[in-house]
């Protein structure tokens, strides 16, 4: 009786850890437009200027309705809209380029870019 409880709380352990480390290992980058005219996008407090590739959840947060987040890259086009405000999260996967982000109605002033590497 001992051994087959032990064995299930040691399975039920080794399964939180898969799941916790699933988790874990997808690396956030979080972009902002607005409220006034900027464009950011970031690793925890660092402006992001390159990565590794792989497999990136987005969390963008649009603060004005009058802005956009676009996301253009090999492989990538993602946007939000134009006329909301909000919190939009992507899943996304990267390879090897350059990406950049603008808002698309002041893509004169509001651009960014990184590479993957």
């Amino acid at each position: 009786m001992f051994r087959t409880r032990l064995a299930l709380v040691m399975l039920l352990a080794a399964a939180l850890v898969v799941v916790a480390s699933a988790s874990a290992a997808t690396p956030t980058l979080t972009g902002t437009d607005g409220p006034g005219f900027t464009i950011t996008l970031k690793k925890g407090s660092s402006k992001v200027t390159s990565v590794k590739a792989g497999k990136y959840k987005f969390v963008i947060k649009d603060l004005s309705n009058i802005h956009n987040f676009h996301l253009t890259g090999p492989g990538i086009n993602k946007k939000t809209s134009v006329g909301s405000t909000g919190t939009s999260t992507w899943m996304v996967t990267l390879k090897k380029g350059t990406y950049k982000f603008i808002c698309d109605p002041h893509a004169a002033i509001m651009k960014g870019s990184f590479k993957v590497t």
